[in-house]
């Protein structure tokens, strides 16, 4: 079966179907015919390239239309001369063609990480020629630092282990380090990419390592820093907004009244709480997998493998990793990764309701709760001029419907290890990085394009204050929850306030009212 193109080339207009009268143009009057064709052969004479085998071309060009042969346990195979994957890269990318979904950057830094410390952890315990292994250190460097990214081409959906890509990481670094010697690629000589690169290893303590370190890494430098940013942001909230009273709202109605930054510093303590969660996950993410090999037993690996390793990921990331003390439960299951990925949808589910809260506070700017003045970023209709929308709050609340998606998949995927290896690593490793990455983008610009720049609208809140019926409350310790009900009934029934009703009522006197039915002091326990 053909893959269907997602764009089609225009249709080519030669001089012979201008002639016919053509498919693409209306047939012409024929003196229009011969006109048309002499103009276009004269254009094209002038434009035309001298014949294939007396052009030049460019040593990149040649590069890229030349291959060379890499073989595998099925066979030779032709790769693309200027690329370092092997044969195994080369079959998965014509076996795997599903979606458009690449291995994270991340991750392709990780295999490089673990790369780097599994040679080593090699030179040191298990013999790898120091020549060889400098090289590997060498090129997996080079994968480290993001030079050889291109050189990664794989898909996500693959093998559930993730066994093409750390094929591909054993290619790309074998290749590298060979025309670092001085070999010729494709050779595997002297650097082999199972032999060498991958020596004491199994992509099924490979690619689960890799998975582990990826996560750490982009939940320290990408998403807590940006949490704490949004943190920081909403505690200043609630000191501009301390001394402003309001009425508050309990399953949407009227409540008793509490003060705006009150209101924002349960919005700055949700994400403080997010914070502590995801992090009392890492430890548990940081134990790895590595040295278990195939099964769990460590097989082909030397004794003080999986520590060393360990100790030389810590080196490269300046992150506490550690061995995990059980390789049979990290290849098997990834309850770590669903247990870590429960805290960022936790801290997802609370962004939600923060940033939900946010619109329908700043909803109007006339017919709405207005409370809140929101910034006017950007037009917010192609038919209604003028109108602005809390466009940052809808960003956000998407972006936090997605993690919600991609954590039911993370939860059913680390419920499918089969025996003693769960093979959804790739998938698992994806969402779980797409999740860290939109809900750290998505902080900072909610926070740098809504909430710093949020106003309190206080006309608006202090004609909400002095209209609220719940202010009744205040009233219950002098006159008694069944006639402070009946005065709010009859207020609301009536159009008329509290103190109306109540004075009229001959419940209270005017001062006494005023004595009792005081907002400020109903912000906090007396």
């Amino acid at each position: 079966m053909t893959r269907r193109r997602l764009f089609h080339p225009a249709p080519r207009h030669t001089a012979k179907s201008l002639l016919r009268g053509g498919k693409y143009l209306p047939p012409l009057h024929c003196s229009a015919f011969i006109a048309g064709a002499m103009i276009l052969y004269i254009g094209r004479a002038r434009r035309a390239k001298a014949p294939f085998w007396r052009r030049k071309t460019s040593k990149k060009a040649r590069l890229m239309t030349a291959t060379r042969t890499e073989t595998d346990t099925f066979g030779p195979i032709e790769v693309q001369a200027d690329r370092y994957w092997g044969a195994q890269a080369q079959r998965s990318l014509g076996n795997f063609k599903i979606g458009w979904e690449k291995q994270p950057a991340s991750v392709v830094r990780a295999l490089g990480i673990v790369k780097q410390a599994a040679a080593r952890a090699n030179m040191a315990l298990a013999g790898l020629d120091p020549k060889v292994g400098d090289a590997i250190i060498a090129a997996a460097q080079e994968v480290i630092d993001g030079k050889l990214t291109e050189h990664f081409p794989l898909v996500v959906w693959q093998t559930g282990s993730g066994t093409q890509s750390n094929m591909n990481a054993n290619e790309v670094i074998s290749n590298r380090a060979i025309e670092m010697l001085g070999g010729e690629m494709g050779t595997k000589k002297p650097v082999h990419p199972n032999d060498h690169v991958n020596m004491s290893q199994s992509s099924n303590d490979t690619y689960p390592t890799a998975m582990h370190i990826a996560c750490v890494e982009e939940i320290v430098h990408h998403l807590l820093p940006s949490l704490k940013h949004l943190h920081k942001a909403l505690e200043a909230k609630v000191k501009q907004f301390e001394k402003i009273i309001k009425i508050g709202r309990t399953h949407t109605q009227d409540a008793t009244p509490l003060t705006l930054g009150q209101e924002f510093s349960g919005y700055a303590a949700q994400v403080a709480s997010a914070i502590a969660n995801i992090e009392t996950t890492l430890p548990a993410l940081s134990k790895l997998a590595q040295g278990g090999t195939a099964v769990g037993t460590g097989l082909n690996a030397p004794i003080g493998f999986a520590e060393k390793v360990a100790e030389e990921i810590s080196k490269i990331t300046g992150l506490p990793f550690v061995t995990a003390p059980n390789k049979f439960e990290a290849l098997a299951s990834h309850d770590s990764m669903v247990f870590s990925h429960g805290a960022i949808n936790a801290a997802a589910a609370a962004l939600f309701k923060i940033a939900n809260d946010i619109r329908f506070l700043g909803s109007g700017p006339r017919a709405g709760l207005g409370e809140l003045s929101l910034p006017e970023n950007e037009p917010g209709s192609s038919i209604m001029p003028g109108k602005v929308n809390p466009t940052q709050s809808e960003a956000l609340t998407q972006v936090c419907a997605h993690i919600f998606g991609n954590n039911a998949a993370l939860s059913f995927a680390g419920s499918q290890g089969h025996f003693e290896l769960n093979v959804y690593n790739p998938m698992m490793a994806y969402n779980f990085l797409q999740s860290v990455q939109l809900l750290g983008d998505a902080a900072v610009s909610f926070t740098d394009n809504c909430v710093v720049g949020i106003e309190a609208r206080e006309d608006n809140i202090k004609k909400g204050v002095e209209n609220s019926l719940m202010l009744v409350t205040a009233l219950n310790s002098k006159l008694g929850y069944d006639i402070c009900a009946k005065i709010a009934k009859t207020a609301h029934k009536n159009g008329t306030t509290l103190r109306e009703e109540a004075v009229g009522g001959g419940y209270l006197t005017n001062e006494e009212f005023d004595q009792f039915v005081r907002p400020e002091n109903m912000i906090g326990p007396k």
